[in-house]
């Protein structure tokens, strides 16, 4: 099938990404491989490959390529890995880390949104992805423990729930801090 975005994700994924230091060469085929332009609003796929968020509705938004990836390698994610992600949102985070692991579980707290990204993940032929609709802040004893856990949106703090749900020697990446904090 002809994908008429193959060089824009490449561009994005050498100029954006790899430019700026991040050398996973397994995040690096994930960007490559995983088609943005179906992660975004009809209508906004000519700007999917931008460097910058977009919004997806309910006030949401897709994370810009860059900090998907930069979030993703901190991960150091190995192909055993059980995922945690809280904020789904899009799908493409999700979609980025099921190419590396071997399993994702993303909560969700709006459910339109995990609509959408359940639609995402056919239309991009992405599977084994489970999708809770949920408090993030809880994350999903069920499926713990987790080798990794991504955090999506800023919080104030880590929530010990999250925490608890760590493997011994679990990595997790949040941004943390206030909304008016510049780090």
């Amino acid at each position: 099938m002809n994908d008429p975005f193959e060089t824009r994700r490449k561009a994005m994924v050498n100029d954006q990404i790899r430019r700026r230091g991040v050398s996973d060469e397994r995040v690096l085929k994930a960007m490559e491989e995983v088609a943005r332009h179906l992660f975004v609003p009809q209508g906004m796929e000519e700007e999917a490959y931008q460097d910058r968020p977009l919004p997806i509705g309910s006030g949401q938004t897709i994370s810009q390529p860059y900090i998907v990836a930069v979030m993703t390698a901190l991960l150091r994610l190995t192909p055993s890995d059980a995922v945690l992600e809280i904020g789904c949102g899009s799908g493409y985070q999700a979609a980025i880390l099921s190419r590396i692991a071997a399993s994702v579980i993303s909560v969700e707290r709006i459910e339109d949104v995990a609509e959408h990204a359940k639609e995402n993940f056919r239309r991009a032929g992405v599977t084994g992805i489970r999708i809770i609709i949920g408090d993030g802040t809880e994350g999903c004893p069920e499926g713990a423990p987790y080798d990794a856990i991504l955090v999506t949106a800023a919080a104030p703090f880590v929530p010990q729930p999250l925490l608890d749900q760590l493997a011994d020697g679990g990595r997790l990446v949040a941004p943390v801090g206030d909304t008016d904090s510049s780090t």
